[in-house]
């Protein structure tokens, strides 16, 4: 069943395999969203005498129905239907006669799509932040753990200055902060009820927008009906770009824990039951849980260039091409929630050593350290940088003792609290945010 179809038309079989594509099966994880938004919608009607209170009761007690069809399993879009607005309006057809062909009445497809997705969105940006949640408190209390068990600092690759496995896990820690702003910001521009701008243009019928928008708990409402449907594609590349921030996070600490987990450098490990081995090494742990984590974020941080391609020089109004937007947001929303719940889970078993820094080859991390000592001498900055650069080439240097790092954030002050409680002030806008 098509909702557009025409009694006397005929669709060619290869043409419609082609345009609906894969809209069934994303559409399928969609339907309480739109049974949700079809329920306002038929209150709504009943409210502004579109249709009766009997009709509105009616469409809303059957949704309800579907609902739990669709909680226990049993609410499926079948090969025969197009998409889950067929099916739903079929199935209110079906067991309401013509009352369930009233439910159509003063949307689109259009507004539907975007209204489903949208309030998917809401619950998925809130999942993704419990998610990052978790991660955030792993990686302080590991910080917390960690904080006097040294580890190196690198930078080009290079043996750099003295750090912590405070210092490292609690710089990621804060950096999903910057993540979940990205999410709070998403969720504010998705939190715009569309519904009732059909198919971008309005109605003549006197519905009520603002009474949707408080039944579906929208923060506001897309007023202008062109900019609603002009938010398809928008929605989708604003929810990919919070999704590629987090990905950005999670990848990088994922580079640094396959060097770390390497032969060459040592610092960490974790169970086999965690690695995989080879098979014709037996000696070998890889860690390809963090190398999938690294190469699925990679391709999440394309998602949004994805998204901006597609709908590169689209004039207003819906075309068919927004219909590919959908799956490609769905899977990635179902691969950062997958790659924050198993870090998470495997940093519950991660091991650091505590004497790396007891390799003489470390011992050239102090030398901005020596530097500074000279300096509270009385050495001016460039005499002590030549004499501690001198003192490397002849083999002489001396890593300096008692030397403290103690302004905020430093490797003797993590300020841990602080953090804490700078998470704490978004995850919080986060759940206001819904």
């Amino acid at each position: 069943m098509k909702l557009w179809q025409k009694k006397s038309s005929s669709i060619d079989q290869k043409v419609e395999a082609f345009t609906i594509g894969d809209d069934r099966h994303w559409d399928q994880r969609l339907i309480p969203y739109d049974l949700q938004a079809s329920a306002a919608h038929a209150q709504m009607l009943g409210e502004v005498g579109l249709i009766t209170a009997k009709e509105a009761k009616q469409l809303v007690e059957t949704l309800a129905v579907f609902e739990q069809e669709y909680a226990a399993g049993t609410f499926e879009i079948e090969e025969s239907f197009e998409d889950m607005h067929s099916k739903i309006e079929y199935e209110l057809t079906q067991r309401l006669g013509d009352v369930g062909k009233k439910i159509h009445l003063a949307r689109s497809r259009n507004d539907q799509v975007l209204v489903a997705l949208q309030l998917y969105f809401k619950d998925a940006l809130q999942e993704i932040g419990s998610k990052s949640a978790l991660l955030f408190q792993r990686l302080i209390l590991l910080a917390d753990q960690h904080k006097n068990d040294s580890l190196p600092g690198y930078t080009h690759l290079q043996i750099a200055m003295p750090s912590s496995f405070g210092l490292w896990f609690s710089a990621y820690a804060e950096s999903l902060i910057d993540d979940m702003h990205m999410l709070v910001a998403a969720q504010k521009i998705n939190n715009q009820n569309p519904l009732g701008s059909a198919a971008g243009y309005g109605s003549s019928f006197p519905i009520n927008r603002k009474r949707t928008t408080e039944l579906l708990a929208f923060d506001t409402l897309k007023y202008n009906v062109v900019a609603a449907q002009m938010s398809r594609g928008k929605i989708e590349k604003v929810v990919a770009q919070a999704l590629a921030n987090v990905a950005e996070t999670l990848s990088r600490f994922s580079a640094d824990v396959c060097l770390y987990m390497s032969q060459n450098m040592d610092f960490i490990s974790f169970p086999e039951s965690l690695t995989t081995g080879s098979s014709i090494m037996p000696h070998k742990k890889n860690p390809d849980v963090f190398e999938l984590i690294r190469g699925k974020c990679n391709s999440l941080q394309a998602l949004p260039n994805q998204l901006s391609i597609m709908k590169t020089n689209l004039p207003s109004g819906y075309h068919r091409e927004m219909q590919l937007f959908k799956g490609p947001i769905l899977a990635g929303i179902d691969q950062i929630i997958d790659c924050l719940e198993l870090l998470e889970y495997s940093l519950q078993n991660i091991k650091v050593r505590s004497d790396i820094l007891e390799d003489p080859m470390y011992q050239y991390l102090y030398t901005v350290d020596a530097i500074n000592t000279k300096i509270q001498e009385g050495t001016p900055f460039r005499d002590a940088y030549q004499e501690v650069g001198d003192a490397v080439n002849q083999g002489t240097f001396k890593a300096p003792e008692g030397m403290q790092h103690t302004h905020e954030g430093s490797l003797g002050n993590l300020c841990l609290p602080e953090i804490q409680q700078k998470f704490e002030n978004i995850y919080r806008e986060l759940n206001t945010t819904e």
